[in-house]
């Protein structure tokens, strides 16, 4: 069981729909969306697909005779992505695990997935099912976030709770959003499932926020970065969102901020 399945409930949707994919997320579903149209498929299957920023972006760009399965392995994500997609009779929604889909063989021209594949337990079992899925010739599209150092705001967050928390620092965002950066070894990964012509781009997009609180809530509040704070100490959540927002308008002003992040996006042929 992914660990996301675990929290993401509660006012975490909420939270990471309102606060995370405006500020890190709609610029690459935009272009993910992009990519995926312009390969024309006709069945599409998105796993992990959170509270639904790729499929709002992707579904309109699809010809009016595609289908288009989403999952995701937490109901209460999917639950709230599906709230917020228009009626649309060529969407299936559908509770599955990326490790083990409930798919046929050769079913889908594409398998898409942002931001997810970071939380998989096991990347090789994933993508081996992808790669199952996946009629002879098509793409597995998906994103995964480069080293945090690259990815301002989530370097400035964790940087803060690391004065506030010393002895245990809470690096949650370090070891997972943004700890499969190395292109070579997802190469290698996507290799050894049996995907050929691996294409990896590496994208900067900005991160923009109307004030500094609004990355530290999102950071702190919206990802499970939050459960490793209360871990700590439950009462502290509010005062380390407070210190967070303090670095940020220090280093970025006090008004709206901009801060750069980056990210690859993988092509890899099935």
């Amino acid at each position: 069981m992914l660990e996301t399945d675990k929290v993401f409930a509660g006012s975490v949707p909420e939270n990471y729909d309102r606060y995370m994919v405006p500020l890190i997320f709609e610029p690459y579903a935009a272009d993910l969306a992009r990519r995926a149209a312009s390969f024309s498929p006709g069945a599409v299957l998105e796993t992990a697909a959170g509270t639904g920023v790729v499929t709002r972006a992707l579904a309109p760009r699809l010809s009016p005779g595609a289908s288009y399965v989403v999952t995701d392995l937490n109901q209460p994500m999917l639950d709230h992505a599906a709230s917020r997609q228009r009626p649309d009779s060529r969407i299936t929604w559908r509770q599955a695990d990326a490790l083990a889909l409930p798919f046929e063989d050769a079913a889908f021209d594409l398998v898409c997935c942002q931001f997810g594949a970071m939380f998989f337990p096991d990347r090789s079992a994933a993508y081996r099912e992808a790669k199952r899925v996946l009629k002879p010739g098509g793409r597995f599209l998906f994103s995964v976030w480069d080293r945090i150092e690259e990815n301002i705001f989530a370097d400035d967050v964790t940087n803060a709770l690391a004065e506030i928390f010393p002895n245990d620092p809470p690096r949650f965002l370090a070891r997972t959003p943004h700890g499969y950066h190395d292109k070579d070894v997802i190469r290698s990964d996507l290799v050894a499932a049996g995907f050929s012509d691996v294409a990896i781009e590496t994208r900067a997009e900005q991160s923009r926020a109307s004030s500094a609180r609004i990355p530290a809530v999102a950071y702190c509040q919206g990802t499970l970065l939050r459960n490793e704070i209360e871990a700590r100490d439950a009462g502290k959540l509010e005062a380390a969102t407070d210190y967070a927002t303090s670095v940020i308008a220090a280093r970025h002003g006090s008004g709206e901020v901009a801060a750069k992040i980056q990210a690859h996006v993988i092509v890899a042929l099935a």
